[in-house]
C-alpha cells in the first residue's frame, strides 16, 4: 500500500512538471544571437506547443511599442508566421511576443550595430551546465582575437579568438569583447536559467523508476525471507474439521456429566444405598454369687434394622 502511495505521489509530480513544459508562446530568434551588423537578416517567430495563432512580434526601441508588419507604427515585414528583421541602421530594442488578450512572452534584447566588431552571444537564456561559445566577430568577416569581459572583469587573462564557458548561475551578466585593432563590441546580457522542465521531468521519471525498482526488490527480498509454509494437502481440509468436531463433542459431554453430578449432590439425591448387613456378637455374662463366679454362656442376637428409605 505504501508503495502504491509513493508511486501515485511521484506520478502526480511528473504530471505537474509535464504541464509546465506546455508553456505559453515564446519568441525565438534565428540565428540565436543578440548582436548583428546592419543589413543582417534576422527571423523572429512566436512559437508554442499549443500554437501561436493571435500572437504578434512586438518591440520597444525607446520610442514606443511597434508591431511587426503593421502600418504606421510597424516595423519590417511578415513572412508567414515569422517577422523578418533586416535593419540598415543601428538600433537596439527589446522584442517579445504578445497575444490578443495582452499576455506577453519573455523579452529578448537585440542590438543592430555598425561598429567594426560585435560579440556573438546567445539571445535566448542558457541552461546551467551547458557550454556557451563566445566570439568577437569582425564586420569585414572572420573572428578577431579579443579580451572578453563579464561585469567589468576579464573572463580570460589573455586575448583569444574563441572562448567556451560551461555555464553556471554565477556566469550570468553583461558581456562584451575588446580588441587592440578594432575597438570594442556593444554590451549584451547573458541570461542563465536552471535545468529545463524537460530535464526535471526526465529526472523525476528516473527517480520514480528507481524508487519503484528498489521497492519491488525490497518486497521480493521480504517475500523470500518470510516465505509462507507449504500449503496443506486437500485431505487435511476434511480431517481437521472432523477431529475438531469430535473433540468438541466429547468435551461438551464431559462437562454436562460433571454438571449433572454436581447438581444431584447439591439436591441430596445422589446418596449411596446402605448395605443390609447383620452383625453377630458373642457376649459372655458372668454372675457373681457368693463371690463364686458362675460361668454362663448366652447368645445375644442383635436386632436387625432394615433401612427402607426409598430413593
Amino acid at each position: 500500500m505504501k508503495t502504491s502511495g509513493v508511486s501515485l505521489l511521484l506520478g502526480v509530480c511528473v504530471l505537474l512538471l509535464s504541464a509546465l513544459t506546455v508553456s505559453a508562446v515564446s519568441l525565438t530568434v534565428s540565428p540565436n544571437l543578440q548582436q548583428f551588423f546592419t543589413g543582417a537578416s534576422v527571423s523572429l517567430t512566436c512559437e508554442g506547443q499549443l500554437g501561436s495563432d493571435g500572437w504578434t512580434v512586438k518591440r520597444d526601441t525607446g520610442s514606443g511599442t511597434e508591431s511587426c508588419g503593421a502600418g504606421g507604427r510597424g516595423f519590417r515585414r511578415l513572412n508567414g508566421s515569422s517577422c523578418l528583421l533586416d535593419e540598415f541602421k543601428p538600433v537596439s530594442g527589446v522584442y517579445w511576443c504578445e497575444g490578443e488578450a495582452g499576455e506577453k512572452s519573455e523579452e529578448v534584447n537585440i542590438t543592430v550595430s555598425d561598429k567594426h566588431v560585435i560579440l556573438e552571444i546567445p539571445a535566448l537564456p542558457v541552461r546551467t551546465g551547458s557550454d556557451v561559445t563566445l566570439r568577437c566577430k569582425k564586420k569585414t568577416g572572420g573572428t578577431a582575437a579579443a579580451y572578453f569581459y563579464c561585469n567589468g572583469r576579464p573572463v580570460r587573462p589573455k586575448s583569444e579568438k574563441i572562448i567556451t564557458i560551461n555555464v553556471q548561475q554565477s556566469d550570468e551578466g553583461l558581456y562584451w569583447c575588446a580588441t587592440d585593432e578594432f575597438g570594442s563590441s556593444p554590451q549584451s546580457f547573458l541570461r542563465v536559467r536552471g535545468p529545463s522542465t524537460t530535464d526535471l521531468v526526465t529526472t523525476t521519471k528516473e527517480a520514480t523508476t528507481t524508487i519503484t525498482s528498489l521497492t519491488n526488490t525490497h518486497i521480493s527480498s521480504s517475500s523470500t525471507l518470510l516465505s509462507p509454509a507449504p500449503s496443506p494437502s486437500p485431505l487435511s481440509f476434511f480431517v481437521f474439521p472432523i477431529v475438531a468436531a469430535i473433540g468438541s463433542l466429547v468435551l461438551v459431554v464431559l462437562v454436562l456429566f460433571v454438571l449433572h453430578l454436581l447438581w444431584k449432590k447439591r439436591t441430596g439425591r445422589y446418596q449411596s444405598a446402605p448395605v443390609n448387613d447383620v452383625t453377630y456378637a458373642e457376649v459372655t455374662s458372668r454372675a457373681w454369687t457368693n463371690k463364686t463366679p458362675v460361668s454362663q454362656q448366652e447368645v445375644i442376637y442383635s436386632s436387625l434394622r432394615t433401612n427402607t428409605t426409598e430413593r
